[in-house]
């Protein structure tokens, strides 16, 4: 811990959060991070540290930038969401309704609610297509209005890791008349006063810290006989594979392209203050700082099961809301079930529990690999949160 100064602040009550944190950057486990939490919407931990270049050489600051991949899909939620309760959007009309093209290959009767709980069957494109389209938000638009569903639409779930922010995001350009990025800058981070950037230019750049390769953890460490990368490349026209590798996705994350392209389930760039920030509303009846970004009955309908079990896409069972994943057996996420969040690749989280009035947000840049959906760093300190109340 000799070159790792904890910045920020942390409430009394609190101090064992601050301790599991720093634990993280002493086990060798963080490069740079950050972590907050709010009570009762206030703020009682915000902490940061480490540094922003594997190098070592600039400090990671409180309003350092990092791309939180799947973290992202959450705050697409929140938009759609947000047309729900103007009255814009039926959860349970065709999504063809809103988007007539996509209604193609059998999907007329798909309703948008199967959308947000990965049910739609539209996980991956078939069709090869270049790398470079995954940059071209009409092209993917279009591959996925042509796609016929890998299953019938409500009969399974598996996770649109990708998919799901052309699918959603696209529903939301075709109500609100602009970019999916706009919308989250203008109507949820900043009356905020937060930062939540879904394809932005260089002007940020100097503020982002590149994700880097950490530890690869072996599946049969958390119980599982699966190598995710081995089932890609032994089985590439699998489902698994064309989700992730149709067109590929990962590895492109420090790219300038990545950071300008708008890929509202994986390329959103944020830190944990604006994360925790966020989720406050979700955890205060839609309302944070007398800002509402969502109404009551929203935040009971995002948390409210859709489907928990197998899952179609990943070897694991998976419990999902309506853009969220809730809490499961395996991963319990603290003593609430009916809390909710998100998490992405590499190990960023951020966490809503209305019943403890509690919101959590954590950045890194040090990417974990393993066979959960919840990184462990972020649960132990989540778990050090709730030891806290």
């Amino acid at each position: 811990m000799a070159d790792i100064k904890l910045e920020g602040t942390c409430a009394p009550q609190f101090e064992n959060v601050r301790d599991a944190f720093a634990k993280e950057f002493a086990d060798g486990n963080e490069l740079g991070a950050s972590l907050c939490v709010t009570v009762e919407d206030e703020i009682v931990v915000d902490l940061w540290a480490g540094h922003m270049d594997e190098a070592k050489t600039r400090p990671w600051e409180r309003d350092t930038l990092a791309n939180v991949y799947s973290t992202t899909k959450g705050i697409t939620a929140i938009a759609a969401h947000r047309l729900v309760d103007e009255g814009l959007l039926d959860l349970d009309a065709p999504v063809a309704e809103y988007w007539p093209e996509f209604a193609a290959g059998g999907k007329a009767e798909i309703p948008v609610r199967q959308l947000l709980s990965h049910e739609a069957g539209l996980p991956a494109i078939m069709k090869p297509l270049a790398q470079e389209t995954v940059y071209d938000w009409k092209a993917m638009c279009d591959a996925l209005a042509e796609q016929e569903p890998w299953w019938e639409p409500g009969t399974a779930h598996g996770y649109h890791a990708v998919t799901f922010g052309w699918l959603v995001g696209e529903v939301v350009r075709r109500i609100r008349g602009k970019k999916i990025g706009d919308v989250v800058r203008d109507e949820i981070a900043g009356p905020l006063g937060v930062e939540f950037e879904i394809g932005f230019g260089p002007e940020l750049d100097e503020r982002v810290a590149p994700l880097v390769q950490g530890p690869v953890h072996p599946p049969e460490a958390d119980g599982l006989d699966f190598d995710l990368v081995a089932e890609i490349m032994g089985n590439p026209e699998s489902v698994l594979a064309k989700t992730f590798g149709n067109p590929p996705v990962l590895g492109l994350h420090n790219e300038r392209a990545w950071r300008a392209a708008e890929i509202p389930a994986a390329n959103g760039h944020t830190n944990a203050h604006s994360l925790a920030r966020i989720y406050a509303a979700l955890a205060n009846g839609g309302e944070t700082q007398g800002v509402r970004l969502l109404s009551s009955e929203a935040i009971e309908r995002a948390r409210t099961e859709q489907v928990n079990g197998n899952d179609e896409v990943l070897p694991m069972d998976t419990r999902l809301g309506l853009g969220f994943f809730l809490p499961t057996s395996a991963e319990p996420l603290g003593p609430n079930d009916r809390a909710f969040g998100h998490g992405g690749a590499g190990g960023s989280y951020s966490h809503a529990d209305p019943e403890h009035r509690m919101s959590y947000g954590y950045v890194m840049n040090l990417m974990h690999q393993g066979a959960w959906l919840v990184d462990p760093r972020a649960r132990r300190t989540l778990g050090a949160v709730y030891a806290s109340l």
